[in-house]
């Protein structure tokens, strides 16, 4: 995957308070540490549900020239929720915008999206920026979710000593995010 997160998702310090709450930490010396675990962790559930949890501003470079006969290419970030524009990326020169007569965006009930390029210009690659995430604002997130973000955080916060934190979320975490987990075949 070819992406980049131009505006990352927005923490609320609700969040921060959450995981404070769960460790029984009244001091802010560990703030920072813990704000990293929260996103970390938020990566991790993006990893094991195939859905990014909160919104934030991506970027994906896809070929101008589609590897397949219909044209289309697929996001590969999940649930998109606004493609808000596509450059071209020529292989010398600075990006210019392409104008909407130029591609077509399609965005699917399952959060997937796709883009066709119609009219190239010189360009060989194309920038495809849009918003995704299942949930605008950290209040917004599901529970299940929420809640499986304030464990993994917990669990890794009290494992950093021991240097023996699991490569994948605890069994009680991954049954909390399971039912959002989407699963492609191939």
């Amino acid at each position: 995957m070819n992406r980049a997160i131009i505006t990352p998702a927005a923490l609320a310090p609700a969040a921060l308070a959450e995981l404070k709450d769960w460790l029984a930490i009244t001091t802010a010396r560990d703030d920072a540490a813990l704000t990293a675990l929260i996103r970390t962790a938020l990566e991790t559930c993006e990893g094991f549900t195939g859905q990014m949890p909160l919104a934030a501003t991506c970027e994906e470079v896809l070929s101008a020239a589609a590897p397949t006969v219909s044209g289309w290419q697929r996001l590969t970030t999940r649930p998109v929720r606004a493609v808000t524009g596509v450059e071209g990326l020529p292989a010398e020169g600075a990006r210019f915008a392409l104008a909407a007569t130029d591609f077509a965006i399609e965005l699917e009930a399952d959060g997937s999206a796709r883009v066709r390029v119609l009219r190239q210009g010189s360009a060989g690659r194309i920038a495809v920026r849009f918003t995704a995430g299942l949930s605008a604002s950290w209040a917004e997130l599901p529970d299940g979710l929420r809640h499986g973000v304030i464990r993994l955080a917990a669990y890794h916060y009290r494992e950093r000593e021991q240097g023996a934190a699991a490569p994948a979320p605890p069994a009680a975490v991954a049954a909390l995010w399971r039912p959002w987990r989407r699963l492609h075949l191939t």
